[in-house]
């Protein structure tokens, strides 16, 4: 649907609501990652299209340097190359779908990924493994999340500024220590205290 109103700031330039109107480098810039990657990972592409897909669009990447970024990237989610590449989606784990939906995030050498919700369809012992693994991507490629998350333990390891909604309004920010030790939004309070 296209947007009725606001803007969307991004380093310091006012992107085009309508994402039809930016520049690649712009759609390059912002990736995301699912909250379900069951659905947000095309069912009849292999692994290695999957991955390949956004760094042939944006990067141009072809050939051997195509294949070699699949595999690199494969090597930075955990995933041994010649096990998944040519699996499909239906062939892996909840944990190993979404680690494909990290590897096609960060294929484009993106500054901003938006996480939404990217642990809460995983089991809890995986929940850990994912969420170190953007930790370690974030502090390798000087990452900026905004990491969209229902669960406050999360957002307390992960985080360094918090933002709190409250009926599609933010109604309290700032840093993790701030928001976590001393909530001035009657909200944000509850949330803590429930």
């Amino acid at each position: 649907l296209p947007p009725l109103a606001g803007s969307i700031n991004f380093a310091g330039t006012v992107l085009p609501i309508d994402y039809r109107n930016r520049t690649n480098d712009q759609l390059r810039q912002i990736q995301m990652i699912y909250q379900m990657a069951d659905t947000a990972l095309n069912p009849k592409l292999r692994i290695r299209d999957l991955i390949a897909r956004p760094a042939k669009m944006y990067l141009g990447l072809t050939g051997k340097a195509l294949d070699d970024r699949v595999r690199d990237l494969l090597h930075m989610i955990e995933m041994e190359p010649d096990q998944f590449i040519d699996r499909l989606p239906s062939e892996l784990s909840g944990g190993q779908k979404q680690r494909i939906g990290i590897a096609r995030a960060i294929a484009v050498n993106p500054s901003f990924i938006i996480c939404d919700e990217p642990i809460s369809a995983l089991d809890v012992s995986i929940q850990a493994q994912i969420i170190n693994l953007l930790k370690d991507l974030q502090e390798e490629f000087g990452l900026t999340y905004l990491f969209i998350s229902h669960d406050l333990s999360v957002v307390a390891h992960i985080s360094d500024n918090v933002g709190v909604m409250y009926l599609g309004s933010l109604v309290e920010t700032g840093s993790k220590t701030a928001i976590f030790k001393n909530p001035l939004h009657p909200y944000t309070q509850a949330l803590l205290s429930a």
